[in-house]
């Protein structure tokens, strides 16, 4: 066989060959469409809250005594300890009595000797009284003895009222507590000289009420006005509105180291003006403190109630988006579509859902995860699960404020 045979023979083989290869081949499979994206779903949750507004504040005292002495003398005795807690009458500091004692006896001994000459007196006047008409004794003589009646009256008199000042002074070598509260540092010590007086070398101590205790905080002129509003809502036509005591305003309060506002009181005042330089008003709530609990000086966050209970619709913070400055969540339909709504919200509640005032409905569902996977028009594919919530305490602090208000914008 020829060389050119065995090259068509070749040829040929390596055709068939390539041609059973591709005959032995599987088509390519067509891959399966993707699935829409997968998200966390929650309905809108529906319940009662009341709006509030935030302040801080920093406790005092309803009284706050000064303690001095009225009179001079020479320090006996110190009766208490530092921080110790009296009562009214409580005898704190002790002068040396002794020298008010000797004025209490001599001025008696005054008093003593006037009576004596007050005796005399009369009875020179009613003798000469009887001689007189007789000529036995002159017109002069019945004057004279009525002059040094008179004189001894008058004398008596004023024994009596030094009597009552020394007898004051030597109460008052006993310093006594003139309120009920706790008792701060002694800033003298026994055998010093006590002198009376109101600069700061006087004072020797100072004593603060402690139950009830109050907390004094600024609200904001915006605030006033809208608690005005709901206020005069509820009111008569022309009908003033009460006073702030009469009100009986329910207060809450926290302490720095609190992360809730565990402890209630009332608004008890308001001052009278709005200070123009701040635009707020001077406010103060009492609270109970039989257990010690608070120190005048404390600081202190507190919350004011500005409506009355109402149902709302709220959503997880976290589930609230911002296009523009306008606020939006995406809307999950019952055809699995994802709808951007935009809404106006309100305040935040200690759960971290916020209160929806507009844009959504009871029953809607909304993206609470996975809010970057969806897209406005387009299928996701849902889980659902609870409105998702924040423990007390994990909401992040707001910024330091006159007044921090929780509301949405």
């Amino acid at each position: 066989m020829t060389r050119a045979k065995w090259d068509r023979i070749a040829l040929l083989a390596s055709i068939a060959g390539s041609a059973c290869s591709a005959c032995s081949r599987k088509p390519e499979e067509t891959p399966p469409p993707a699935l829409p994206p997968e998200v966390t779903i929650s309905k809108v949750v529906e319940r009662a809250v009341v709006d509030y507004e935030e302040f801080t504040g920093r406790m005092d005292a309803g009284e706050t005594v000064e303690v001095r002495a009225r009179v001079s003398g020479y320090l006996n005795e110190v009766h208490f300890t530092d921080g110790q807690e009296v009562k009214a009458g409580t005898v704190l500091f002790q002068i040396d009595p002794r020298t008010f004692e000797s004025d209490v006896k001599n001025t008696e001994g005054q008093k003593a000797q006037w009576i004596a000459k007050r005796a005399k007196a009369q009875a020179d006047v009613t003798r000469y009284e009887g001689l007189v008409p007789t000529g036995a004794a002159s017109a002069q003589d019945l004057d004279s003895a009525r002059a040094e009646l008179g004189e001894a009256v008058a004398a008596i008199q004023s024994s009596e009222a030094a009597i009552e000042r020394a007898k004051l002074n030597l109460e008052f070598s006993k310093i006594v507590a003139p309120i009920d509260g706790e008792v701060g540092e002694a800033l003298i010590t026994k055998g010093n000289l006590i002198q009376p007086g109101t600069g700061d070398e006087s004072l020797l101590t100072t004593i603060v009420s402690l139950d009830p205790i109050y907390v004094y905080f600024d609200v904001d002129e915006r605030t006033i006005l809208r608690f005005r509003e709901r206020h005069r809502a509820a009111l008569p036509a022309n009908e003033p509105l009460p006073t702030v005591e009469q009100m009986k305003i329910p207060l809450l309060l926290g302490l720095a180291t609190e992360e809730d506002f565990p402890h209630r009181g009332v608004i008890d005042f308001s001052n009278n003006r709005v200070d123009p330089a701040t635009g707020t008003v001077r406010t103060r709530g009492a609270f109970e403190n039989s257990k010690r609990t608070f120190k005048p000086g404390f600081f202190a966050r507190v919350r004011v109630p500005i409506s009355d209970s109402y149902q709302a619709l709220l959503v997880s913070e976290a589930a609230i988006g911002t296009d523009q400055g306008q606020k939006f969540v995406l809307v999950v339909s019952d055809q699995n579509v994802v709808e951007k709504r935009f809404v106006k919200t309100g305040p935040l509640q200690d759960d971290g859902l916020r209160v929806v005032m507009s844009g959504l409905k009871s029953g809607e569902s909304i993206v609470v995860n996975g809010v970057q996977r969806a897209r406005p028009g387009k299928p996701v594919t849902p889980q659902r699960a609870e409105m998702p919530v924040v423990q007390v305490g994990e909401i992040a602090p707001q910024p330091a404020a006159v007044s921090t208000q929780k509301t949405g914008h």
